[in-house]
C-alpha cells in the first residue's frame, strides 16, 4: 500500500482531503505541525509527503530542509503564500512540485501520482518520453513529431531532455540555467525564455498543447506525458 503523509495545520484540509486520498487507495497519515511531520516521516517512511508551508511551529521550508537531510521521499508543497520567492526556495530545497491554495483535489492527486512515478523504486527510467505528438529519445539524442525528426540545437535538446528526465516536476529557472549553461549563468532567465520559445516553435506547440509548461515566476515543467 502507498502511504501519503499529509502535513497541514488546517482541520478543514484534513477533513476533505483525507477521504479523497483514501478513495484513491492511499493509506493516509496526518500531521498538524512540523515536529509531528518529521516524527511520522521517520517512523512510518511514507511514500509521498504533501506539505503545507505555513505550519504553526516550524516553517514548512525548514521541515523540508530537515527531511532532505536523510530522505529523498517525494514532496508536494501546498502553499497559500503569494511570494514566488518562497516557492522557488522550496523547490530549490528539494520539493518535487507545488500546488497553490485554494486548489482542486483532482489537480493535487495528479501531482501526487506524478511525484510517485518519478520516485518509484526499482523502475528503470524510460529512454523515450512522449508528450502529445512528440517523442524525446534521450539515449539517441533525437526528437521526432509524428515520425518526422525535429532538428534541435545541442542546448535546445539538453534543455528539453532535462525537463523530460524530470517529467512531472517543476524545475526552477536557477536549476535549469545551472544545469544547462553552468553556475555563471544562474541568473540569465532571458536565456530560458528564448530557448523555450525556440523549442515550442520547432515543435509546433499551441496554447492547448504547450509541450513545456510555464510556471510564472518560478520555472518550467514538461507538459503531462501520455
Amino acid at each position: 500500500m502507498t502511504t501519503v503523509l499529509l502535513v497541514d495545520d488546517e482541520p478543514a484540509i484534513h477533513r476533505f482531503l483525507c477521504p479523497s486520498l483514501s478513495a484513491e487507495g492511499y493509506v493516509v497519515a496526518s500531521a498538524k505541525d512540523g515536529r509531528e511531520a518529521l516524527s511520522l516521516a521517520a517512523g512510518q517512511a511514507p511514500d509521498v509527503v504533501i506539505l503545507d508551508l505555513g505550519l504553526p511551529d516550524i516553517d514548512g521550508k525548514v521541515v523540508l530542509q530537515r527531511l532532505r537531510a536523510w530522505s529523498d521521499v517525494p514532496v508536494v508543497i501546498l502553499s497559500a503564500r503569494d511570494r514566488e520567492a518562497e516557492k522557488i526556495e522550496a523547490l530549490d530545497l528539494g520539493a518535487d512540485d507545488f500546488v497553490n491554495k485554494p486548489f482542486g483535489v483532482g489537480e493535487l492527486l495528479a501531482r501526487v501520482r506524478a511525484a510517485l512515478r518519478k520516485h518509484r523504486p526499482g523502475r528503470a527510467a524510460p529512454s523515450v518520453i512522449g508528450v502529445g505528438r512528440c517523442r524525446i529519445d534521450l539515449a539517441a539524442h533525437r526528437v521526432t513529431q509524428d515520425g518526422e525528426e525535429i532538428r534541435l540545437t545541442r542546448r535546445e535538446f539538453d534543455l528539453l531532455a532535462l525537463l523530460a528526465r524530470n517529467a512531472g516536476t517543476v524545475l526552477t529557472h536557477r536549476q535549469l540555467l545551472t544545469a544547462v549553461w553552468g553556475p555563471s549563468h544562474a541568473g540569465d532567465t532571458q536565456y530560458l525564455r528564448v530557448y523555450v520559445g525556440q523549442i515550442r516553435q520547432k515543435l509546433g506547440a499551441t496554447e492547448e498543447h504547450p509541450v513545456i509548461v510555464t510556471e510564472p515566476g518560478i520555472g518550467y515543467r514538461l507538459a503531462d506525458m501520455e
